[in-house]
């Protein structure tokens, strides 16, 4: 019998793009989850032409939309094999969860990272900071908990299990690290997987602006201490 697969998209005024991701998302999956994140454009009214279930929450934060998304999944009479992540700005690939999640059916993978390696990146599509930040953050995870990480992808796939198990907390911009970094805590099987990414559709509302970026860095590197400290 075929997984139970849902996605969460976290979408703040993603109105041009959503409808796309939605659109190119594989019939393997069940729901698409789109959590509108305090949008003030049409990004749910999209969101739903295209065929997902729309969920609004009002506090602004990356973090804040995944939890939204996840508190739906635990209500829903019923639940998933697979959690799917990913972006609503059209930077990745979704026909490409079949490669995300084929590590979970095929070989039982606990986790996969959707790792954006230069050769598969349209250029421009992630900002110095970005990449700077990424592979500081890696760099730090695997020099203090031997991990193996190259990426910290959006686009990533957990069983929901052990997406439980993980007991998320962060409502905004450490909340792909800190999913890693919990994962290598609680010892969960992961790999990676090369994936395409593409320049965005609109304004990175993080990579896009100094504040974002530094914020972003900041709530990262927090996460990496605080657990070196554990």
């Amino acid at each position: 019998m075929p997984p139970i697969i849902k996605v969460i998209i976290p979408a703040y005024n993603e109105a041009d793009s959503i409808g796309l991701v939605v659109k190119d998302i594989p019939d393997i999956v069940q729901e698409v989850i789109v959590v509108s994140n305090n949008s003030t454009d049409a990004t749910g009214e999209n969101a739903a032409k295209a065929g997902a279930t729309v969920l609004r929450e009002p506090n602004k934060g990356y973090g804040y939309a995944c939890l939204k998304g996840m508190n739906y999944i635990a209500k829903s009479a019923v639940k998933p094999d697979i959690v799917v992540f990913l972006d609503g700005d059209y930077s990745d690939y979704p026909e490409e969860l079949k490669k995300i999640v084929k590590p979970i059916i095929q070989d039982d993978m606990d986790f996969v990272i959707g790792a954006r390696m230069e050769r598969l990146r349209e250029k421009g599509s992630m900002t110095f900071p970005q990449i700077f930040g990424n592979w500081l953050a890696t760099f730090l995870m695997k020099v203090i908990f031997n991990a193996k990480f190259s990426d910290l992808g959006p686009f990533r796939a957990i069983k929901y299990e052990k997406l439980l198990e993980l007991e998320m907390q962060d409502k905004t911009y450490g909340w792909t690290v800190e999913m890693q970094l919990k994962a290598l805590k609680k010892k969960l099987s992961y790999v990676e997987v090369p994936v395409h990414y593409r320049n965005r559709i609109g304004v990175s509302k993080v990579s896009g602006t100094v504040k974002g970026a530094f914020m972003a860095g900041f709530k990262i590197l927090g996460w990496i201490f605080k657990y070196s400290f554990k």
